[in-house]
């Protein structure tokens, strides 16, 4: 992703001229979570300036200066969000992250977690109402990894005998996507724990981490193919995670 995040960080490389964090907060908007905590690192400036100029860069305005400077938007703002952006370092892990950020949580016994660069269809308000009745800490959502290759199931003769392109696998593979139980950031010890080996680790041994199986679409964006994909998706409206 050089081509795109040498000099912005990935959240703000975009698909459809929107960032992909304004998709990823609009599909959790749609379903009815529209309060964000935005864990700041990588040239985290350009996103608070994102917010800041956020009204402004989306309507015609009139601007009045002088000593009686005013802003006048015309137009209504589409999106309600509610958004604070925590810095949380720039070297600091993912677990790190989040503890930093724990302390804007509201009082709510559960919060949402997920990463700023994977696009779905998950049905959130079925995913929180899982979390709920299971009664566990942690809920990942995890889906079915697409191979990057053609498969073959080969004969000791050398005979080919299947052919699959880019099936998907038996595993199940993380998709983000958490909910948690407001105790899991007591799970988080520093700026280097890393949220997906030790704290997720010791869930799992406690058995308090269940899945989320999403037979759906989940796409992340780690290559400059990726981002090419997901704006051709979008451009031939095509979006699977477009909700709204």
């Amino acid at each position: 992703m050089r081509e795109e995040t040498e000099f912005r960080p990935k959240p703000l490389v975009e698909i459809g001229g929107r960032p992909i964090l304004w998709h990823i907060m609009k599909m959790y908007a749609q379903h009815g979570f529209a309060d964000f905590i935005l864990c700041l690192g990588y040239r985290g400036s350009m996103i608070k300036e994102y917010f800041l100029s956020y009204e402004a860069m989306n309507h015609d305005f009139t601007l009045t200066l002088g000593s009686n400077q005013a802003i006048e938007l015309h137009g209504k703002t589409e999106e309600s969000f509610s958004v604070t952006l925590a810095e949380t370092g720039l070297a600091t892990m993912t677990g790190g992250r989040v503890r930093r950020a724990a302390k804007y949580l509201k009082d709510d016994d559960v919060f949402m977690l997920t990463y700023g660069d994977g696009v779905a269809d998950v049905d959130l308000r079925k995913l929180v109402n899982f979390h709920k009745q299971h009664g566990k800490l942690a809920t990942v959502t995890v889906v079915r990894p697409t191979s990057r290759f053609g498969m073959l199931d080969v004969a000791d003769s050398g005979v080919v005998t299947q052919f699959a392109e880019k099936p998907q696998g038996l595993n199940w593979a993380s998709a983000g996507f958490f909910v948690l139980d407001r105790r899991v950031v007591d799970f988080l010890d520093g700026d280097e724990c890393v949220f997906e080996t030790g704290p997720l680790e010791r869930l799992v041994a406690a058995e308090q981490l269940v899945a989320y199986r999403h037979d759906g679409f989940f796409f992340a964006m780690d290559t400059y193919r990726e981002f090419l994909y997901l704006n051709q998706l979008w451009d031939n409206d095509q979006a699977p995670w477009k909700s709204w």
